[in-house]
């Protein structure tokens, strides 16, 4: 034990992440998040698998959509829900029972009310906003669809997600993991059930889509919700007065946290307006297919960032830089290293992807594009990724955001300057690919400086 370590004296699992041998630690940390986020994930691959057999102009209006509903996701789960998580996390560590409980019911209200003001945006101004990201014509009015079924009940997403980050802030990865993993279970044959309509069920088509994921979210909510008022939950509800500390210190770790979510999905909505904007349906189809698998790298990381926060910050604030600074860059080899494999094997492959959602000859070679010349570049979304939440534990967010602002210039500036002298969709992927290592090699550079 070090002298840093040895003068204080702390509980066993803080202790834990003081010395425990790094790798292992952040394996068994990151595995219950993995699973979380990768099924929350799949509902959208779910979604998009049966939707993709009502034609192109049905797929092209989810891949206007798809951008939106997995940033709820993001900052539902991610960053509003690690706010809460820390939040309750250190009452509990320090004995403040009263405030992880009144925690809980704060939670409550703040992803309630988020999620009906996203809702209200998305129900009244959904089709201007969707017609600015390019969409026209059939695909619009399919994105329209969609979107007003499933923001109706944008608010199941956030309480879902924010009651499992009230579980997950007690030490339980493994309820809210069960539910989520479950309700992808339930998904699988609910989704073509109202799409398709079977028996005295009529088919709705997109619509069907949409309710399936409403009803997904609606009741893991449910389930989570009976879970904490069980009393088996550390942090419980109980009905005491809101104060507004409590909901500063949740919103304030929310919106630092949240942009990073919002520059992914600015970089990827952005470059579906641009796509749809300059070249049709088709290359929206295949552009918005090929990003799936991007999406599905986000989880990934998430699950391995989201343990490194707590190790991070713990050995930081107990003075051991060093090792603080050894997990940072452990966890980056770790989300290199999956995340690359993943990007170059969909560069080898990318029409085995590809062709579990549609055989339409142009969608599938501007997917094929994009993931032969974006998917070798998907380590260094990793590693940047992975690094902003080392920079979380740390209290240190001005790197992130310039990796994250160059980013977004590279990628989107680069990418239209690119589509417009060229004319070519792979000058434009080159740009997403160049934006990506960008954002990796800045944000390695800033944890080798230090």
């Amino acid at each position: 034990m070090t002298a840093a370590t040895a003068t204080i004296e702390r509980d066993p699992r803080t202790q834990r992440l003081l010395e425990a041998p790094i790798l292992p630690l952040l394996v068994r940390m990151a595995l219950p998040n993995v699973l979380i986020m990768l099924a929350q994930a799949s509902t959208g691959l779910i979604e998009t698998f049966w939707v993709s057999k009502l034609g192109t102009d049905a797929l092209a209006g989810m891949a206007l959509v798809f951008p939106v509903v997995m940033l709820m996701t993001m900052i539902s789960a991610g960053a509003v829900g690690g706010a809460v998580s820390s939040s309750i996390a250190r009452a509990l560590g320090s004995g403040r029972r009263a405030d992880a409980d009144a925690l809980v019911l704060h939670a409550v209200v703040v992803n309630l009310g988020i999620g009906l003001a996203f809702s209200a945006l998305f129900l009244i101004w959904g089709r201007p906003i969707f017609t600015a990201l390019g969409g026209r014509g059939a695909e619009l009015e399919a994105a329209i669809i969609y979107s007003n079924v499933v923001f109706a009940g944008n608010v199941f997403t956030w309480l879902m997600n924010g009651l499992g980050s009230v579980i997950r802030g007690a030490g339980n990865m493994l309820v809210p993991a069960l539910v989520s993993v479950l309700g992808v279970v339930f998904l699988i044959p609910v989704s073509p059930l109202l799409i398709f309509g079977f028996g005295p069920i009529p088919a709705m088509g997109i619509a069907g889509g949409g309710l399936a994921l409403v009803l997904y979210y609606a009741v893991g909510a449910a389930i989570l919700g009976l879970y904490i008022a069980s009393g088996r939950n550390p942090a419980r509800f109980r009905w005491l007065p809101l104060q507004a500390r409590h909901f500063a210190g949740i919103l304030k770790i929310g919106a630092l946290s949240s942009v990073q979510s919002v520059i992914s999905n600015v970089v990827i909505a952005g470059s579906t307006a641009i796509i749809a904007l300059r070249l049709g349906v088709e290359a929206v189809a295949g552009f918005g297919t090929g990003i799936r698998l991007e999406y599905l790298l986000i989880p990934m990381v998430f699950g391995i960032g989201a343990p490194m926060v707590a190790l991070v910050g713990t050995n930081a604030a107990a003075g051991l830089e060093a090792r603080a600074r050894q997990i940072a860059l452990t966890g980056a080899v770790l989300a290199f290293a999956v995340t690359e494999a993943v990007g170059l094997i969909a560069a080898a492959f990318p029409v085995a992807w590809l062709t579990l959602f549609s055989a339409e000859a142009e969608m599938i070679e501007a997917g094929r594009a994009y993931l032969q010349i974006v998917g070798p570049f998907y380590g260094f979304f990793g590693l940047g990724l992975v690094l902003y939440f080392a920079a979380q534990g740390q209290q240190r967010l001005t790197m992130p955001l310039v990796a994250g602002i160059v980013r977004l210039v590279i990628a989107l500036g680069g990418g239209w300057l690119a589509l417009e002298w060229t004319g070519d969709i792979r000058a434009l992927y080159l740009a997403l690919g160049l934006g990506l290592l960008a954002y990796g090699l800045i944000m390695l550079g800033s944890v080798l400086r230090r």
